[in-house]
Parts: structure tokens; sequence; C-alpha cells
């Protein structure tokens, strides 16, 4: 039986900088929330990313409020096109701070136009906070915890 070879060693450095990489080309990463004791999965299309700080823009009145609400325990899932990835396992909370809620209403004109108002009462945006980082080169079947 051929041993199974070893992780390849990444910089911490370069690390971070792959991870970010991974963040940036996925512009849908699917959002792992729980149902009761069943999980749920789906694309999502962050409105702001901050290192490994993810923002979601949601309707108060999507199914996924109710299991965020119940269990803020989620998880991120982004992908490359080389099938590199980054998982970021945090909490999720509803944003509070309105100058934040301002900025991504600006730059975000399909919040606009869907919402009419900063002030529409099913607008929610989560804020993911990062517990945990990891990434996995393409297949290696092994995964680097990314610095936080």
């Amino acid at each position: 039986m051929t041993p199974t070879p070893a992780p390849e060693s990444i910089d911490s450095q370069e690390l971070l900088k792959l991870a970010h990489a991974v963040i940036a080309a996925d512009r849908f990463p699917h959002l792992a929330t729980m149902d009761g004791d069943q999980p749920r999965l789906r694309p999502v299309s962050p409105v702001r990313t901050e290192g490994f700080c993810i923002y979601i823009a949601n309707l108060r009145s999507y199914h996924k409020t109710a299991e965020i609400q119940a269990n803020p325990k989620v998880e991120l899932c982004y992908l490359d096109d080389e099938h590199n990835q980054v998982r970021i396992t945090g909490l999720a909370s509803a944003l509070e701070d309105r100058a934040v809620l301002e900025q991504i209403w600006e730059q975000n004109p399909l919040l606009r136009h869907y919402l009419g108002t900063i002030d529409n009462p099913q607008l929610i945006v989560y804020v993911i906070r990062p517990l945990r980082v990891r990434y996995m080169r393409e297949w290696a079947l092994a995964y680097h915890e990314v610095p936080l």
C-alpha cells in the first residue's frame, strides 16, 4: 500500500493570501445553517467582506432568518475555479451599526432596487464573525488552519 503523502506546509502569511484570494474569486459562497436537526445549505451573495468577517443581506420573511435566530452557528464555504476552498465557521448576528448599514446600502444597487428604502422592515443584514477559518488546496484532503 502506498503511504498517504504528508500535507504540504504553507507559511501563515501565504495562507492568508491564498484564503483571501479564494474568497475574492467566489461571488456566491454557500451558507450552512441548522433547521432544527436538519442542515440547510444555500448559495448567498455577500454584500460586504472585511477580512474573514462576512456580511449577508437577507429578508426577515426568509426561512434562514428563523434558522439563524434559533441557532446562530453557521458556516460559509467558498470555492474558486481550481477547487481550492475556504470554510469560515462562525456566529451570525444582525447588523446593528447604522453607519455600516448605510455604507452597505449605498454600495449595493440591488438592495436599493428590490427594497426601495434602507428602512424597509424586511431588510436584515447578518454579520458572520469567524471563529475558525480553514483552507484546502484542490483535492489535498487536508485543511490548513488560517490565522484569524
